[in-house]
Formats: structure tokens, sequence, C-alpha cells
């Protein structure tokens, strides 16, 4: 099933890729700092960030950065979300931040 299908034809999908040395940690801790605001969850390098009932991310760790999928209701919030999980991200990796991030719709 792709994210198209749970939330019809308005889904908007962005996968995206951050450059990092310490993808794991910079994971951790964004999902440590939104989970006092959302059930979000760590297992095995990979985030999971349950925006809404139609918005969620997840970013896994990889050699070299942090893979990104995002999903939201439209293209101006996908446009809007990427910016929240940068800075959020670079937030976490301030020694390196910031971050070059390349997104691609999907």
């Amino acid at each position: 099933m792709t994210p198209q299908d749970t939330l019809g034809e308005t889904a908007v999908v962005a996968t995206g890729f951050a450059k990092c040395g310490k993808p794991e940690r910079y994971i951790q801790q964004v999902v440590s700092h939104w989970g006092h605001k959302m059930a979000t969850s760590y297992t095995d390098g990979l985030g999971t960030f349950p925006f809404s009932e139609i918005e969620h991310a997840t970013m896994q760790a990889m050699p070299g950065g942090i893979a990104i999928t995002l999903v939201t209701g439209d293209g101006e919030r996908n446009l809007h979300m990427r910016g929240v999980i940068e800075r959020h991200i670079d937030r976490f990796a301030s020694r390196e931040a910031p971050l070059t991030y390349e997104w691609k719709d999907q």
C-alpha cells in the first residue's frame, strides 16, 4: 500500500537526504524532542513521526546521512514541513549545520 492509497489522490510524498556524519544520533535527538508532542518511535536507525492522521515522516540512518520520507496532504504543506524537518535536524547537528538537503517529489 502506498501513501497515496492511504491518503487519497491529494497526498504529496517527498523523499530527501541530509548529508551528515552522525545520522543515528541526530534522528534519536529529533525523536526525543518531538516525542513530547506526538507518538514518535525509534528502532534500529529508523525514526517515525506521526504529525497527524494524514501527515507523517520517517528518517532512516544511512551511510553518510539521513534518508527522509515525508507525506502531507498538499504541496504547500509539504514544502513547509520540509523546512520544519531541516531546522530541527540542523539544531541537533549544530557542529555540522547547516546540513545539505536534497529533496525529490515522488
